[in-house]
């Protein structure tokens, strides 16, 4: 549980005996690659803590995939609607890759919330990070050119052009892939 728990550890000081409380209710699992772990319309009473491996979030607009977000290593993977309003959610949880979690229940999670103080700081913390990203995602979508989203994203997450199609790239960027070829096509991309 080496990358999740260095990651806990960036977003607050969480104490070794709270790990371990924790790690508990963990149960591992590995998932193939292109597994859906989460579906939209059913309620998934799992958070998944991804020790190796990648997921992409989804929803669908028009028939259409369109991506909202991207999970590695160390980061959680759950439907927000599942987690904060016990109601099945509208998002899609993809495997990128064949991806370890360690999964544990909302329910046993929010018992530790109640009883560790720590584990709630964290994932305070963890949830004001996230919330700032989709912040960010959401005023980068108004504000930047299709160009600007791109290297914005290829300065903070350079690791995800390696491991991502340009396909889902494009949709998380809200562009075609047409578009998405066009600038690389000038010159933009990852050598």
């Amino acid at each position: 549980m080496e990358n999740i728990v260095r990651t806990i550890r960036v977003y607050y000081p969480v104490s070794d005996e709270a790990l371990a409380t924790l790690a508990h209710g963990f149960e591992k699992q590995v998932f193939p690659v292109k597994t859906l772990i989460i579906r939209a319309g059913q309620f998934d009473r799992q958070v998944h803590f991804i020790e190796k491996g990648m997921t992409r979030s989804y929803t669908l607009h028009d028939g259409k995939e369109v991506t909202t977000w991207f999970s590695m290593e160390g980061d959680v993977a759950c439907g927000s609607w599942d987690l904060y309003r016990n109601k099945a959610g509208f998002e899609y949880v993809e495997t990128l890759e064949e991806t370890l979690v360690y999964s544990i229940s909302i329910e046993t999670l929010n018992e530790l919330y109640k009883s560790d103080i720590d584990i709630a700081n964290w994932m305070r913390v963890l949830q004001q990070e996230n919330f700032l990203r989709l912040q960010d995602i959401h005023i980068s979508r108004l504000n930047l050119s299709a160009y600007e989203r791109y290297e914005k994203l290829m300065s903070e997450c350079p690791a995800l052009f390696h491991r991502v199609t340009l396909g889902h790239i494009a949709s998380f960027l809200g562009i075609t892939q047409q578009s998405l070829s066009r600038i690389r096509a000038k010159g933009y991309f990852l050598t």
